[in-house]
């Protein structure tokens, strides 16, 4: 294992893969020739967009059809390995590793946006996914408070949302919530793949523990807020065997309901899992490597409609077992509630801005 003092503390990716759409890239093929290392400990910086859209569409057969989702934040401080949304990070000219989370794009005129697509004509009543690509709850949204401003929009207009977040910050907005569970107008759910904090930390290193994370979830069950888990990714090797356990105890927290999804290393992911695999965990770092291929017909990246979430063969058949019968015995008769598509009010019910 590498020593803690090689690592950059407070990131999930340790290296900076090559973006695939820059045709000049820095590289460290002679590194005994650096008086330097080329790579240091980053600090997070902030660039400011304003987009023409901030909701965007997707037709997936994973998730149901299409699907409607809304991203105040580009890039992510969470730092989680795994993330698919990294990939994306290199349309803007960054790399998919250590600027995925330390250079991070926030798009001030959100509210606005949605305010203008809610005051449309045309405009369809469906549930809006808020962190559809990286987490609406991140640390940035302390200072900037991006997501909070865009719940007052759907509470001020009526309009169905679904958020899913590793972090508690999300209590502090449990005002707004509180108002749209009243007009069943929320659904909420918390990212929870490990319940070791060990694990946790280097799988994810600035979310927030699964400790806080199920305490957060009880007080937005009590407050009245539909709250469920997300047991992603699953990680064969690594946190599989905790699938019951994460299930057990968010249901004693208060879930309503659970879903889960298996890893999948596409793009540049594949290069810094390894990276962090090999780091972490080099005596079962190969194991885990050919489980992940094994659940993805023999690759580790997939793209391919129903295998790519849930994966397909021995593996991918006993994690959806552990999965079902931990449901079935501790989220028995639990469900969130539907969605009120007939709320919305397109003149809004107070002056937000």
């Amino acid at each position: 294992m590498t020593e803690a003092s090689e690592f950059f503390k407070g990131r999930g990716s340790q290296i900076k893969t090559a973006n695939p759409y820059l045709k000049q890239q820095y590289v460290t093929e002679h590194s005994e020739g650096l008086d330097e290392p080329l790579l240091q400990q980053p600090a997070t910086q902030v660039y400011k967009e304003n987009p023409k859209n901030i909701i965007s569409k997707t037709d997936s057969p994973d998730l149901g059809g299409r699907v409607y989702s809304m991203n105040p934040y580009q890039g992510c401080e969470h730092g989680c390995i795994y993330c698919y949304a990294r990939n994306s990070h290199q349309y803007w000219g960054f790399s998919a590793g250590l600027d995925f989370e330390s250079k991070i794009i926030i798009k001030e005129n959100a509210a606005e946006l949605l305010e203008k697509q809610f005051q449309k004509k045309g405009w369809q009543v469906q549930p809006i996914m808020i962190s559809g690509n990286t987490d609406c709850y991140q640390p940035l949204e302390r200072k900037y408070q991006l997501t909070r401003k865009l719940l007052l929009v759907a509470a001020k207009y009526k309009h169905p949302v679904s958020i899913i977040t590793k972090n508690s910050l999300i209590t502090r907005d449990i005002d707004i919530l509180e108002e749209l569970a009243g007009n069943q107008l929320v659904h909420v759910y918390f990212s929870i793949n490990t319940l070791n904090e060990e694990l946790r930390s280097k799988l994810e290193p600035r979310t927030a523990s699964a400790r806080k994370k199920l305490q957060a979830m009880e007080l937005l069950t009590q407050k009245g807020i539909p709250a469920g888990v997300m047991n992603a990714p699953v990680i064969p090797g690594l946190n599989d065997h905790e699938i019951p356990e994460i299930i057990r105890q968010s249901a004693a927290h208060g879930a309503r309901a659970a879903g889960y999804t298996v890893v999948r290393l596409n793009g540049s992911i594949a290069e810094l899992f390894e990276d962090w695999l090999s780091k972490h965990y080099p005596d079962r770092a190969q194991k885990v490597w050919n489980n992940i291929s094994g659940l993805h017909g023999g690759k580790v990246n997939d793209s391919e409609w129903g295998r790519r979430m849930r994966g397909e063969g021995p593996l991918a058949t006993i994690i959806k077992q552990l999965f079902t019968t931990a449901k079935n015995k501790y989220l028995a008769g639990r469900s969130m509630p539907p969605y009120n598509l007939e709320a919305f009010s397109r003149g809004g019910q107070y002056s937000l801005f």
